[in-house]
């Protein structure tokens, strides 16, 4: 006879909203009341024990104009272009950026045809059951953006959202988009966001994840990928903040002649716990992908990174390497580092790694032994070790708001 689960009180909170959702969440609610949240158990969240570090899931969030107009004003966008504001968990189109007519944009109150979850997945099951609006950003073939498109998610309140986007890229376009997570006020939000990119053949895209929540915030976030032939996608995330955060990265390679970049900085802080999963599904001949990331722990603070790169039979010439190099600057610092191959092809070049270590004595010795203070040569030396992950933009401006972002977080955690 099966047990039932025990449900702490952060599956109590978050069953109590999923029996309130409706019909949409009746299978995220016999999943999770007959499972629970994912344990170490579940091989995919061995190093985020999310059952033990949920400790609540709020009340869903709501929004007015005044309210909205009051969280963007707070929260600086820093770049120019076109904003789509997504004020606790609702999406605003009265204080939206005018569109170019080579984009069309619709807000998608409902979510349907949703496809199979995989029963480990519980972004995907959670934003299932709750999320309740989103966008559907559809890019015309062979359009050139030259503004970036920045979907700017707000909390205000200690509530919770759920949304889930959708983006079609025509073949031949080529434009940047931008996530953007942050609190306006210091609470303990929680937020699941899901991005479902469709990038078709010839299109040339760069996709940002700008996290930089409050330090007692939640987010889920997940990005879903199918990648065409002789597309380029560049996916950049710097998470600077949060409390409890995991985002995921899944892309299905199906066309040949394609390139993937991903970059990422994790900026991890006292008493925060950052996970970045990646899963590559490499399906067809002659791809190219390249994975580094850049990690920096402070206090008690925890990250963990787990790569998948999966190569079927059938592409052989893939050409996919993937690094993941991480600072701890205290002895309660942790981060647990998971790169994997999965190879079933003969005629490719696969390459992982990973290193965790501390600042190096000889170097810092070396600043400080020409006047610089020591704190300001910590931050030199650790802006030095991240650096590498954005400078070679082509979108300067990104570049720029970014290692400011990593300036900021310096001042405040080096």
């Amino acid at each position: 006879m099966k047990t039932p689960v025990k449900h702490t009180i952060g599956e109590e909170a978050l069953l109590g909203l999923l029996q309130k959702a409706g019909p949409q969440a009746s299978q995220t609610l016999k999943s999770i009341n007959e499972r629970g949240l994912p344990t170490r158990r579940v091989e995919a969240w061995h190093y985020t024990d999310l059952r033990n570090l949920l400790k609540n899931y709020p009340d869903v969030g709501s929004s007015n104009e005044a309210t909205a107009k009051t969280a963007m004003a707070t929260c600086k966008i820093g770049l120019p272009g076109i904003t789509l504001p997504i004020i606790n968990g609702g999406y605003h189109p009265e204080l939206a950026t005018t569109l170019p007519q080579k984009i069309l944009v619709a807000s998608q109150c409902q979510t349907q045809d949703w496809g199979e979850i995989a029963k480990d997945d519980a972004i995907g099951l959670m934003n299932m059951g709750l999320a309740s609006d989103g966008l559907t950003i559809i890019v015309n073939e062979n359009a050139l953006i030259e503004d970036r498109i920045c979907l700017s998610h707000i909390m205000t309140d200690t509530k919770s959202a759920a949304t889930r986007h959708r983006v079609k890229i025509g073949a031949g376009a080529s434009l940047t988009l931008m996530e953007r997570h942050l609190t306006a006020n210091r609470v303990a939000a929680v937020t699941n966001t899901v991005c479902d990119l469709e990038v078709g053949d010839r299109s040339i895209v760069t996709w940002v994840i700008d996290q930089q929540m409050c330090d007692l915030a939640t987010r889920f976030g997940q990005l879903n990928v199918n990648l065409g032939a002789n597309a380029e996608l560049t996916i950049l995330i710097l998470n600077s903040g949060g409390k409890l955060v995991r985002q995921e990265i899944n892309v299905e390679v199906t066309g040949e002649g394609s390139e993937l970049n991903i970059r990422g900085v994790n900026l991890i802080g006292e008493g925060a716990h950052i996970d970045v999963t990646t899963r590559l599904d490499l399906r067809v001949p002659d791809t190219v992908s390249n994975e580094i990331f850049r990690n920096v722990v402070v206090g008690n603070g925890h990250g963990v990174f787990q790569g998948l790169i999966n190569v079927a039979s059938i592409a052989q010439k893939t050409d996919a390497r993937m690094a993941c190099n991480s600072l701890l600057l205290s002895d309660a610092s942790e981060f647990s580092a998971k790169p994997e191959l999965e190879i079933f092809a003969d005629d490719v070049q696969c390459a992982h790694g990973a290193t965790v270590s501390d600042i190096d004595e000889d170097q810092l010795f070396y600043l400080m032994a020409r006047g610089i203070p020591e704190k300001q040569s910590r931050e030199l030396l650790i802006t030095a070790f991240v650096a590498e992950v954005f400078e070679s933009l082509e979108v300067e401006q990104i570049g720029e708001v970014l290692n400011e972002r990593i300036d900021n977080w310096l001042s405040n955690n080096g």
